[in-house]
This record gives C-alpha cells, sequence and structure tokens, in this order.
C-alpha cells in the first residue's frame, strides 16, 4: 500500500512539476499555453505531493532528492506568479475618495451569457439591481438579443453584433456614446467593439471590448492569433490621448505573459492586483476557476469597487466594476511600462499572429 501511495505521488508530482515548466517555452501550442491557467491548483498539487512524499517517501534516493527540489522550485515559481494577485500583495490601483463626486463615476457589467443559455431572467435580475452604466455581453446572439430588452430598454445607447458562433457582442450604455467602430481584426468571424463613452462629468473616455479565440483544440490550436488580438489592442491604446478602458473575455488569465505584455504595452492598470483572483471562469467546476474576464483601465481612474456577481447559469460569472475618474492624482498610480524589448516581443507577437490569420485563408 505505501509502496503504491509512493508511486501515485511520483506520478502526480513530476505532472505538477512539468505543468509548471511548460509554459515557460516560448511555444505557442495550446498544450503548452494551457498550463498558463492553473496556478493556484498546480501550487495546491505541488504543496500537497511535497507534504505528503516527506511523510511517506525514502528521501535518501537521488530520483527521491529530485523530485522534492523540483517539487519546491515549482512552489516558489508559482507562489511568484499568483502573489500579485492575493490581499498581501500592494494594490496596483488605488481606492477613491469616500466623497469622490458621482458625475465622475462609470460601472460596467460584463457577462459572458453562454449562448445556449437561456436564463435570461437571471441576467436581467443582476442588471436592475446593479444598474450598471455600461453592460457588455459575450457571447450573445439574437435570442440574447431579444431576451434581454427587459434589462436593455433602459439603454439607449448601443452596439449590437448578434452572432450565432458564441463570439457575438452587445454594448448597452446609459451615457452617450460616439464614434462606434466594430472590428474584425484578425478573424472575419470575431469581433471586438471601440467607442467613446461619456462620463456626466462630460469626459469622454475611450473604450475597448474584446472577445479573441482561445487556445484549445476545438477553437485555436495554437494563442498565436489571440495573443496578436490582445496585443494589437494595447498597440492601439498606446497612443491614446483620452483616459481608457478595456473590458472583455481574454481567453486568458490575469498572470500569463501575454496579458503582462498587453498592460506594458498599453500602460492600463489591473484593479485586481492586491484585491483577489476575481475568478469568472469555471462557473461550473469549483476546482477548476482562472480569471478570464478582465476589466483594465489607464491611471486617470480609481477603484470604487469591484465585485464577481453572482450564477446566471452561465460558464462565466458575470464581473462588475466602478471606477471614479479622478485625473488629479493619476500620478499616484505606477502605470506598467513597455522598454524595447517589450516593444520588440509585441511587434513579434503580432507579426506571428497575422501571419496565422493568412496561412488559414
Amino acid at each position: 500500500m505505501k509502496d503504491a501511495a509512493k508511486i501515485t505521488l511520483q506520478a502526480l508530482g513530476t505532472f505538477a512539476v512539468l505543468a509548471t515548466a511548460l509554459p515557460l517555452l516560448d511555444a505557442p501550442q495550446w498544450y503548452v499555453r494551457v498550463f498558463d491557467y492553473p496556478r493556484m491548483q498546480l501550487l495546491v498539487l505541488a504543496l500537497l505531493v511535497f507534504v505528503l512524499y516527506l511523510w511517506l517517501g525514502t528521501r535518501h534516493r537521488k530520483r527521491d532528492k529530485l523530485l522534492l527540489v523540483s517539487l519546491a522550485a515549482a512552489i516558489v515559481y508559482q507562489t511568484f506568479q499568483i502573489y500579485p494577485y492575493t490581499r498581501p500583495a500592494a494594490n496596483q490601483v488605488k481606492r477613491a475618495d469616500v466623497d469622490a463626486p458621482t458625475d465622475s463615476r462609470l460601472s460596467i457589467l460584463v457577462a459572458n451569457v453562454l449562448m445556449e443559455n437561456e436564463s435570461y431572467g437571471e441576467l436581467i435580475r443582476l442588471t436592475q439591481e446593479k444598474e450598471p452604466d455600461i453592460l457588455l455581453l459575450l457571447e450573445s446572439d439574437s435570442a440574447w438579443q431579444l431576451g434581454m430588452q427587459p434589462a436593455t430598454q433602459e439603454y439607449p445607447y448601443r452596439v449590437e453584433v448578434p452572432l450565432s458562433n458564441t463570439y457575438g457582442m452587445h454594448l448597452y450604455s446609459k451615457l452617450p456614446l460616439r464614434q462606434q467602430k466594430v472590428s474584425y481584426l484578425l478573424d472575419d468571424d470575431i469581433p471586438s467593439i471601440k467607442t467613446f463613452v461619456q462620463l456626466r462629468n462630460g469626459m469622454w473616455v475611450e473604450l475597448h471590448n474584446v472577445h479573441p479565440k482561445p487556445p484549445v483544440p476545438t477553437e485555436d490550436p495554437n494563442s498565436r492569433k489571440r495573443d496578436a488580438e490582445i496585443v494589437l489592442v494595447a498597440r492601439d491604446i498606446e497612443s491614446s490621448q483620452y483616459p481608457v478602458v478595456v473590458a472583455g473575455d481574454f481567453n486568458d488569465v490575469a498572470w500569463s505573459r501575454t496579458t503582462k505584455l498587453f498592460q506594458e504595452v498599453s500602460g492600463l492598470l489591473d484593479p485586481r492586483i492586491g484585491r483577489g483572483f476575481y475568478n469568472t471562469f469555471n462557473a461550473k467546476y469549483p476546482v477548476l476557476r482562472w480569471p478570464l474576464d478582465h476589466i483594465f483601465h489607464s491611471d486617470h481612474f480609481k477603484l470604487v469597487r469591484i465585485e464577481r456577481l453572482r450564477n446566471i447559469d452561465s460558464d462565466h460569472f458575470p464581473i462588475y466594476i466602478e471606477l471614479s475618474f479622478a485625473p488629479e492624482n493619476e500620478y499616484e498610480q505606477e502605470e506598467p511600462k513597455a522598454d524595447d524589448t517589450t516593444q520588440e516581443e509585441a511587434t513579434e507577437t503580432i507579426q506571428e499572429g497575422k501571419q496565422e490569420a493568412i496561412e488559414e485563408k
């Protein structure tokens, strides 16, 4: 029995070490990039195996020592990766003043609805409770456009892109919009939205909404186009003269190299840093959850609140954020910056994604 337990622990420990090491490879294949996601799960697995192996294992053999050292390295590395998204870490976005004027605030609710989900009432009630200024629906088709009318009739400004391929996108706003533009950056059937929204104090804010394909066998065999689309949005934002907000399902986790590259090139801040993971996917499997739905913003804003909302019968939890426009305090927050090496990496990422799109056509 003890030997069987040791063999099982050796197998699990080896998996945890390899799954930790694979994402270090500069490889876009889905079976490599998929291990960007479960860092917390891999940390728990490595820690559990390490403790049990110390208890059960023979520590005098070279292979036992090698496994323990490898597990220790995996534990340290995974901890380093996820630490910024824990409460002991410093906040990247400062808390807004309690007396911040209401006319400088912007609230956004992002919901990946799961196209085949028909529980429209769940999201309708949630929208009516939160009353966000901006409602962003992802994976929304014409059925969702119709089903959400009891809530969306309160939103006079809108950009509706109903699609039956799980990449539909609907943007509803109580605040004025201008220059609404739907783009298909790399795929002819994967839209993104760029527009400008006017706050109640008159300030215009640049707003981007994205939902690239994930690197999974059923969608895309590698991450090249996803990564390129994310970085293309960052490059567009880089030269913006406006306050900026980006919201959507990146199909990428907050701690991945691509998302970090996005932040460095765009200069946008992540309000989750120092506050928590806010895991939005997968709502159906509590053990397998990570942050896929993101809201980033420029240093013109401070945070009023951020919440992961209740289940709406989708495979994603909705996420809600309320920001306060505070440009006089923008230099209190240190924005990420891209050096020459990072810019070269961004250019290469975009070129590889565009080449992948051309080859597919």
